[in-house]
């Protein structure tokens, strides 16, 4: 995704937030907002990490031991609010109201030994947009979750999407958006399908 999009590998994580009032579930509708125009609004399927217990400074080799469990995400993000008007800032353009779907369940974290070899794809109205394996990760999950406990506790629930594959809208010629009445299906194998109208 980093390639395509023109952009360096980076050094470190790229973080940003997402508030509770974008976490919409599997069946709900994706709202575009009315700041947004009709050529920005771009999907992004992600592996998402859910803490078990509180997390701080914890060393990689420990990191899956904090891991409760794993569902599949959809980093929403109207890109003209990410890349120019969200002052060199991505949480705004990624923080609107239902810009973060989740679902379709919880993983135990018992049941996917390794979380960096998942296959995922996503598809918007039956085409398949995004097709590839969290082992191609920039990251692993380990070294997420380690970068982003240094001096700051990860409290139990706190929900971490991981980065998406190659494939994303904005970057395709020509671009494709998500409008009103598209169907998007972002699927992570052990996991299961989390759709959104």
């Amino acid at each position: 995704h980093a390639k395509e999009s023109g952009m360096a590998l980076p050094q470190y994580p790229v973080v940003f937030t997402k508030p509770p009032s974008s976490v919409v579930g599997n069946g709900d509708a994706i709202e575009i907002p009315a700041v947004c125009n009709s050529e920005e609004v771009d999907y992004e399927v992600e592996l998402a990490v859910i803490i078990g217990k509180p997390a701080k400074n914890v060393k990689e080799e420990e990191a899956l031991d904090y891991v409760q469990g794993y569902t599949v995400a959809n980093d929403v993000s109207a890109r003209m609010w990410q890349l120019q008007m969200g002052g060199s800032q991505w949480c705004r353009g990624k923080s609107f109201d239902t810009f973060c779907p989740l679902g379709p369940r919880i993983v135990p974290a018992s049941e996917i030994p390794n979380p960096n070899a998942l296959e995922l794809s996503c598809t918007l109205n039956g085409e398949v947009m995004q097709k590839s394996n969290t082992q191609d990760m920039i990251f692993d999950v380990r070294q997420i979750i380690a970068f982003l406990s240094q001096g700051t506790t990860l409290q139990p629930g706190t929900v971490i999407l991981t980065g998406t594959p190659q494939g994303v809208g904005f970057a395709r010629k020509p671009p494709v958006c998500l409008k009103p009445g598209d169907t998007v299906t972002c699927s992570i194998e052990g996991i299961g399908e989390l759709t959104n109208p």
